[in-house]
Protein backbone atom coordinates (compact mmCIF):
# COMPACT_ATOMS: atom_id res chain seq x y z
CA UNK A 1 0.00 0.00 0.00
CA UNK A 2 1.47 3.42 -0.87
CA UNK A 3 2.79 5.60 1.88
CA UNK A 4 3.28 9.32 2.14
CA UNK A 5 6.83 10.47 2.74
CA UNK A 6 7.13 12.37 6.01
CA UNK A 7 8.08 16.08 5.90
CA UNK A 8 11.10 15.21 8.01
CA UNK A 9 12.30 12.73 5.37
CA UNK A 10 11.65 15.25 2.58
CA UNK A 11 13.56 17.97 4.41
CA UNK A 12 16.48 15.66 5.14
CA UNK A 13 16.65 14.33 1.58
CA UNK A 14 16.32 17.81 0.06
CA UNK A 15 18.92 19.14 2.44
CA UNK A 16 21.40 16.43 1.56
CA UNK A 17 20.94 16.75 -2.20
CA UNK A 18 21.27 20.55 -1.95
CA UNK A 19 24.35 20.17 0.24
CA UNK A 20 25.84 17.66 -2.20
CA UNK A 21 25.33 20.07 -5.09
CA UNK A 22 27.00 22.89 -3.18
CA UNK A 23 29.92 20.67 -2.19
CA UNK A 24 30.39 19.47 -5.76
CA UNK A 25 30.23 23.03 -7.09
CA UNK A 26 32.72 24.18 -4.46
CA UNK A 27 35.05 21.30 -5.34
CA UNK A 28 34.93 22.22 -9.03
CA UNK A 29 35.52 25.92 -8.30
CA UNK A 30 38.34 25.04 -5.94
CA UNK A 31 39.97 22.79 -8.53
CA UNK A 32 39.49 25.43 -11.23
CA UNK A 33 41.04 28.12 -9.05
CA UNK A 34 43.88 25.77 -8.18
CA UNK A 35 44.60 24.99 -11.83
CA UNK A 36 44.31 28.68 -12.76
CA UNK A 37 46.81 29.67 -10.11
CA UNK A 38 49.24 26.96 -11.21
CA UNK A 39 48.96 28.07 -14.84
CA UNK A 40 49.38 31.72 -13.86
CA UNK A 41 52.48 30.89 -11.84
CA UNK A 42 53.92 28.86 -14.71
CA UNK A 43 53.31 31.69 -17.20
CA UNK A 44 54.95 34.10 -14.78
CA UNK A 45 57.97 31.83 -14.47
CA UNK A 46 58.24 31.43 -18.25
CA UNK A 47 57.95 35.21 -18.77
CA UNK A 48 60.61 35.81 -16.17
CA UNK A 49 63.00 33.37 -17.82
CA UNK A 50 62.32 34.82 -21.27
CA UNK A 51 62.85 38.35 -19.94
CA UNK A 52 66.16 37.41 -18.41
CA UNK A 53 67.33 35.84 -21.66
CA UNK A 54 66.16 38.90 -23.66
CA UNK A 55 68.00 41.27 -21.35
CA UNK A 56 71.12 39.21 -21.61
CA UNK A 57 70.92 39.16 -25.41
CA UNK A 58 70.26 42.89 -25.59
CA UNK A 59 73.11 43.80 -23.25
CA UNK A 60 75.47 41.62 -25.22
CA UNK A 61 74.33 42.64 -28.69
CA UNK A 62 77.49 44.64 -29.31
CA UNK A 63 79.61 41.62 -28.57
CA UNK A 64 77.67 39.66 -31.13
CA UNK A 65 78.99 41.96 -33.86
CA UNK A 66 82.60 41.05 -33.07
CA UNK A 67 83.86 37.91 -34.83
CA UNK A 68 86.17 37.07 -31.95
CA UNK A 69 83.32 36.68 -29.53
CA UNK A 70 80.60 35.43 -31.89
CA UNK A 71 81.29 31.75 -31.39
CA UNK A 72 81.55 32.05 -27.62
CA UNK A 73 78.30 34.00 -27.41
CA UNK A 74 76.56 31.53 -29.69
CA UNK A 75 77.58 28.73 -27.38
CA UNK A 76 76.21 30.65 -24.39
CA UNK A 77 72.97 31.40 -26.24
CA UNK A 78 72.57 27.77 -27.17
CA UNK A 79 73.14 26.81 -23.54
CA UNK A 80 70.64 29.46 -22.36
CA UNK A 81 68.09 28.30 -24.93
CA UNK A 82 68.49 24.74 -23.79
CA UNK A 83 68.06 25.77 -20.17
CA UNK A 84 64.98 27.83 -21.08
CA UNK A 85 63.51 24.88 -22.99
CA UNK A 86 64.08 22.59 -20.02
CA UNK A 87 62.41 25.05 -17.67
CA UNK A 88 59.45 25.42 -20.01
CA UNK A 89 59.03 21.66 -20.35
CA UNK A 90 59.21 21.19 -16.59
CA UNK A 91 56.74 24.01 -16.00
CA UNK A 92 54.22 22.70 -18.50
CA UNK A 93 54.69 19.11 -17.29
CA UNK A 94 54.14 20.18 -13.67
CA UNK A 95 51.07 22.17 -14.64
CA UNK A 96 49.68 19.20 -16.56
CA UNK A 97 50.24 16.85 -13.60
CA UNK A 98 48.54 19.26 -11.20
CA UNK A 99 45.63 19.70 -13.58
CA UNK A 100 45.23 15.91 -13.69
CA UNK A 101 45.30 15.74 -9.88
CA UNK A 102 42.73 18.53 -9.62
CA UNK A 103 40.52 16.82 -12.17
CA UNK A 104 40.81 13.51 -10.29
CA UNK A 105 39.73 15.18 -7.06
CA UNK A 106 36.69 16.69 -8.74
CA UNK A 107 35.79 13.33 -10.28
CA UNK A 108 36.21 11.63 -6.91
CA UNK A 109 33.87 14.10 -5.21
CA UNK A 110 31.37 13.72 -8.03
CA UNK A 111 31.52 9.93 -7.84
CA UNK A 112 30.97 9.83 -4.08
CA UNK A 113 28.13 12.36 -4.31
CA UNK A 114 26.47 10.44 -7.14
CA UNK A 115 26.78 7.16 -5.27
CA UNK A 116 25.25 8.55 -2.08
CA UNK A 117 22.53 10.31 -4.05
CA UNK A 118 21.68 7.09 -5.88
CA UNK A 119 21.39 5.20 -2.59
CA UNK A 120 19.17 7.89 -1.11
CA UNK A 121 16.94 8.02 -4.17
CA UNK A 122 16.63 4.23 -3.98
CA UNK A 123 15.59 4.53 -0.34
CA UNK A 124 13.13 7.30 -1.21
CA UNK A 125 11.59 5.03 -3.82
CA UNK A 126 11.52 2.19 -1.35
CA UNK A 127 9.86 4.17 1.40
CA UNK A 128 7.36 5.66 -1.04
CA UNK A 129 6.30 2.10 -1.80
CA UNK A 130 6.63 1.04 1.80
CA UNK A 131 8.78 -1.44 3.70
CA UNK A 132 9.80 -4.65 1.97
CA UNK A 133 7.45 -7.54 2.70
CA UNK A 134 10.16 -9.44 4.58
CA UNK A 135 11.11 -6.68 7.04
CA UNK A 136 10.46 -7.23 10.73
CA UNK A 137 12.26 -4.27 12.33
CA UNK A 138 10.12 -1.16 12.58
CA UNK A 139 7.03 -3.07 11.43
CA UNK A 140 3.87 -3.42 13.57
CA UNK A 141 4.01 -6.70 15.45
CA UNK A 142 0.60 -7.78 14.12
CA UNK A 143 1.84 -7.47 10.54
CA UNK A 144 4.94 -9.54 11.28
CA UNK A 145 2.88 -12.31 12.85
CA UNK A 146 0.39 -12.32 9.96
CA UNK A 147 3.18 -12.83 7.44
CA UNK A 148 4.82 -15.79 9.15
CA UNK A 149 3.88 -19.43 9.21
CA UNK A 150 4.14 -20.25 12.89
CA UNK A 151 1.78 -21.96 15.29
CA UNK A 152 1.94 -19.21 17.94
CA UNK A 153 1.13 -15.49 17.52
CA UNK A 154 4.68 -14.52 18.46
CA UNK A 155 7.29 -13.04 16.09
CA UNK A 156 9.58 -15.83 14.91
CA UNK A 157 12.65 -13.68 15.49
CA UNK A 158 11.91 -13.62 19.23
CA UNK A 159 11.33 -17.36 19.32
CA UNK A 160 14.61 -18.11 17.56
CA UNK A 161 16.57 -15.71 19.76
CA UNK A 162 15.00 -17.11 22.94
CA UNK A 163 15.70 -20.71 21.90
CA UNK A 164 19.33 -19.82 21.23
CA UNK A 165 19.72 -18.15 24.63
CA UNK A 166 18.05 -21.01 26.50
CA UNK A 167 20.36 -23.55 24.89
CA UNK A 168 23.66 -21.72 25.05
CA UNK A 169 23.43 -18.32 26.68
CA UNK A 170 21.69 -18.16 30.05
CA UNK A 171 24.97 -18.17 31.96
CA UNK A 172 26.46 -15.27 29.98
CA UNK A 173 27.13 -12.28 32.24
CA UNK A 174 24.96 -9.20 31.87
CA UNK A 175 22.45 -10.55 29.35
CA UNK A 176 20.11 -7.76 28.21
CA UNK A 177 22.37 -5.20 29.88
CA UNK A 178 25.47 -5.31 27.69
CA UNK A 179 24.75 -3.55 24.43
CA UNK A 180 26.60 -6.00 22.24
CA UNK A 181 28.66 -5.56 19.09
CA UNK A 182 26.91 -3.09 16.80
CA UNK A 183 28.32 -4.56 13.60
CA UNK A 184 27.20 -8.06 14.54
CA UNK A 185 23.76 -6.79 15.51
CA UNK A 186 23.41 -4.92 12.23
CA UNK A 187 24.25 -8.13 10.38
CA UNK A 188 21.59 -9.97 12.38
CA UNK A 189 19.06 -7.23 11.64
CA UNK A 190 19.80 -7.55 7.94
CA UNK A 191 19.51 -11.34 8.19
CA UNK A 192 16.10 -11.25 9.84
CA UNK A 193 14.79 -8.50 7.57
CA UNK A 194 15.49 -10.82 4.67
CA UNK A 195 14.34 -14.03 6.36
CA UNK A 196 12.31 -13.70 9.54
CA UNK A 197 12.52 -17.47 10.14
CA UNK A 198 16.32 -17.66 9.99
CA UNK A 199 18.15 -19.42 12.78
CA UNK A 200 20.68 -17.51 14.83
CA UNK A 201 24.10 -18.21 13.25
CA UNK A 202 26.09 -20.75 15.24
CA UNK A 203 28.74 -19.17 17.42
CA UNK A 204 26.97 -15.83 17.85
CA UNK A 205 27.68 -14.21 21.20
CA UNK A 206 24.57 -14.58 23.44
CA UNK A 207 25.04 -10.95 24.53
CA UNK A 208 24.49 -9.87 20.90
CA UNK A 209 21.39 -12.06 20.63
CA UNK A 210 19.92 -10.59 23.82
CA UNK A 211 20.69 -7.09 22.55
CA UNK A 212 18.94 -7.93 19.27
CA UNK A 213 15.78 -8.78 21.23
CA UNK A 214 15.91 -5.36 22.90
CA UNK A 215 16.44 -3.55 19.62
CA UNK A 216 13.57 -5.42 17.98
CA UNK A 217 11.19 -4.46 20.77
CA UNK A 218 12.45 -0.85 20.66
CA UNK A 219 11.79 -0.71 16.92
CA UNK A 220 8.09 -1.51 17.26
CA UNK A 221 5.80 1.44 16.45
CA UNK A 222 3.89 0.76 19.69
CA UNK A 223 5.00 -0.94 22.92
CA UNK A 224 3.83 -4.45 23.79
CA UNK A 225 1.71 -3.05 26.62
CA UNK A 226 0.21 -0.49 24.17
CA UNK A 227 -0.07 3.25 24.66
CA UNK A 228 -3.76 2.98 25.48
CA UNK A 229 -3.29 0.77 28.54
CA UNK A 230 -0.12 2.38 29.86
CA UNK A 231 -1.72 4.32 32.73
CA UNK A 232 -4.00 1.46 33.79
CA UNK A 233 -1.23 -1.12 33.84
CA UNK A 234 1.10 1.22 35.67
CA UNK A 235 -1.56 2.06 38.22
CA UNK A 236 -2.31 -1.61 38.93
CA UNK A 237 1.29 -2.68 39.52
CA UNK A 238 0.72 -3.34 43.23
CA UNK A 239 -1.95 -5.95 42.51
CA UNK A 240 -1.40 -9.24 40.69
CA UNK A 241 -5.14 -9.67 40.23
CA UNK A 242 -5.69 -6.20 38.73
CA UNK A 243 -2.66 -6.47 36.49
CA UNK A 244 -3.82 -9.85 35.19
CA UNK A 245 -7.27 -8.53 34.30
CA UNK A 246 -5.97 -5.45 32.53
CA UNK A 247 -3.45 -7.45 30.47
CA UNK A 248 -6.29 -9.64 29.20
CA UNK A 249 -7.50 -6.63 27.23
CA UNK A 250 -4.38 -6.72 25.08
CA UNK A 251 -4.62 -8.24 21.63
CA UNK A 252 -3.68 -11.91 21.34
CA UNK A 253 -0.38 -11.04 19.65
CA UNK A 254 0.65 -8.50 22.28
CA UNK A 255 -0.49 -10.67 25.17
CA UNK A 256 1.25 -13.83 23.99
CA UNK A 257 4.44 -11.99 23.07
CA UNK A 258 4.51 -10.22 26.45
CA UNK A 259 4.05 -13.58 28.18
CA UNK A 260 6.83 -15.08 26.05
CA UNK A 261 9.32 -12.28 26.74
CA UNK A 262 8.69 -12.21 30.48
CA UNK A 263 8.97 -16.02 30.59
CA UNK A 264 12.39 -15.68 28.98
CA UNK A 265 13.37 -13.00 31.50
CA UNK A 266 12.23 -15.28 34.30
CA UNK A 267 14.56 -18.02 33.03
CA UNK A 268 17.42 -15.53 32.84
CA UNK A 269 16.76 -14.32 36.39
CA UNK A 270 16.88 -17.91 37.67
CA UNK A 271 20.55 -17.96 36.63
CA UNK A 272 21.34 -14.61 38.23
CA UNK A 273 24.20 -16.01 40.32
CA UNK A 274 26.03 -16.65 37.06
CA UNK A 275 24.76 -13.95 34.72
CA UNK A 276 24.41 -11.14 37.34
CA UNK A 277 20.88 -10.34 36.13
CA UNK A 278 18.10 -10.70 38.70
CA UNK A 279 14.47 -9.73 38.11
CA UNK A 280 14.96 -6.12 39.22
CA UNK A 281 18.03 -5.59 37.05
CA UNK A 282 16.28 -7.14 34.05
CA UNK A 283 13.25 -4.92 34.63
CA UNK A 284 15.45 -1.82 34.68
CA UNK A 285 16.94 -2.81 31.32
CA UNK A 286 13.77 -4.05 29.60
CA UNK A 287 11.05 -1.70 30.86
CA UNK A 288 12.05 1.14 28.47
CA UNK A 289 11.50 -1.11 25.43
CA UNK A 290 8.40 -2.98 26.64
CA UNK A 291 6.34 -0.25 28.31
CA UNK A 292 6.58 3.41 27.40
CA UNK A 293 4.49 6.48 26.75
CA UNK A 294 4.34 8.29 23.43
CA UNK A 295 6.57 11.12 24.61
CA UNK A 296 9.17 8.71 26.02
CA UNK A 297 9.53 6.38 23.05
CA UNK A 298 12.98 4.67 23.18
CA UNK A 299 14.27 6.52 20.13
CA UNK A 300 17.89 6.45 21.28
CA UNK A 301 17.91 2.67 20.77
CA UNK A 302 17.13 3.18 17.07
CA UNK A 303 20.61 4.44 16.31
CA UNK A 304 21.95 1.05 17.38
CA UNK A 305 19.70 -1.06 15.20
CA UNK A 306 20.29 -0.51 11.53
CA UNK A 307 17.85 -1.65 8.89
CA UNK A 308 19.99 -2.50 5.87
CA UNK A 309 18.88 -1.32 2.44
CA UNK A 310 17.45 -3.94 0.14
CA UNK A 311 15.63 -3.84 -3.14
CA UNK A 312 12.16 -2.26 -2.91
CA UNK A 313 9.27 -4.70 -2.76
CA UNK A 314 5.83 -4.49 -4.31
CA UNK A 315 4.22 -5.72 -1.08
CA UNK A 316 4.57 -3.24 1.71
CA UNK A 317 3.36 -1.59 4.86
CA UNK A 318 3.81 1.96 6.02
CA UNK A 319 6.50 2.43 8.66
CA UNK A 320 8.95 5.06 9.90
CA UNK A 321 12.32 5.54 8.25
CA UNK A 322 15.22 3.51 9.54
CA UNK A 323 18.52 4.87 10.77
CA UNK A 324 20.50 3.84 7.68
CA UNK A 325 18.82 6.53 5.65
CA UNK A 326 19.46 9.14 8.33
CA UNK A 327 23.12 8.11 8.54
CA UNK A 328 23.51 8.71 4.80
CA UNK A 329 21.88 12.10 5.10
CA UNK A 330 24.25 13.10 7.88
CA UNK A 331 27.22 15.29 7.07
CA UNK A 332 30.68 13.75 7.07
CA UNK A 333 31.90 13.15 10.58
CA UNK A 334 28.42 12.66 12.04
CA UNK A 335 28.34 8.89 11.60
CA UNK A 336 27.76 6.93 14.78
CA UNK A 337 30.82 5.30 16.28
CA UNK A 338 30.23 1.55 16.22
CA UNK A 339 32.42 1.05 19.27
CA UNK A 340 30.69 3.59 21.51
CA UNK A 341 28.26 2.23 24.11
CA UNK A 342 24.75 3.49 24.64
CA UNK A 343 24.95 6.31 27.18
CA UNK A 344 23.61 5.42 30.61
CA UNK A 345 21.86 8.77 30.85
CA UNK A 346 20.14 9.72 27.62
CA UNK A 347 18.15 12.54 29.19
CA UNK A 348 14.93 10.53 29.50
CA UNK A 349 13.47 10.40 33.03
CA UNK A 350 13.53 6.93 34.58
CA UNK A 351 10.04 5.43 34.67
CA UNK A 352 10.14 3.60 37.98
CA UNK A 353 6.47 2.67 37.65
CA UNK A 354 7.15 0.80 34.38
CA UNK A 355 10.17 -0.90 35.96
CA UNK A 356 8.01 -2.14 38.82
CA UNK A 357 5.44 -3.47 36.35
CA UNK A 358 8.02 -5.51 34.42
CA UNK A 359 9.56 -6.77 37.66
CA UNK A 360 6.10 -7.88 38.75
CA UNK A 361 5.51 -9.71 35.44
CA UNK A 362 8.83 -11.54 35.80
CA UNK A 363 8.65 -12.47 39.45
CA UNK A 364 4.94 -13.46 39.34
CA UNK A 365 4.83 -14.61 35.76
CA UNK A 366 2.87 -17.83 36.25
CA UNK A 367 0.32 -16.18 38.54
CA UNK A 368 -0.38 -13.36 36.08
CA UNK A 369 -0.48 -15.26 32.78
CA UNK A 370 -2.73 -18.02 34.05
CA UNK A 371 -4.80 -18.41 30.88
CA UNK A 372 -1.89 -18.30 28.45
CA UNK A 373 -0.29 -21.36 26.99
CA UNK A 374 2.68 -21.18 29.32
CA UNK A 375 5.99 -21.00 27.55
CA UNK A 376 8.08 -24.00 28.44
CA UNK A 377 11.62 -24.75 27.34
CA UNK A 378 13.32 -28.06 27.88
Amino acid sequence: MPSIMSPQWQDKAAGFLSSSGVKLKEAKESAGTFVGEVTKDTKSNVSEVAGRVGSMVKSRWALLQQPSTRHAVQDRLISAAATTGTLLRRGFSGTKDKVVVGKSKVEEVAKITAQKSKTILTDIERWQKGVASTDVFGVPIEVTVQRQDYCKPIPQILVNCADYLIVSGLNSPYLFKSEGNKRVIQQLVSLYNQDSTASVPEGTNPVDVAALVKYYLASLPEPLTTLELYNEIRGARSSIYSTRNILKRLSSVNYMTLEFITALLLRVSQKSLLNKMDARTLAIEMAPVIMWQKESRPEFYRQYWNQMSKSPSEKSVDTPLDNTAWDMLADDGEAIDASSPIPLDDGTPVDFGAIEVIQLLVEHHNAIFTDANETVWK
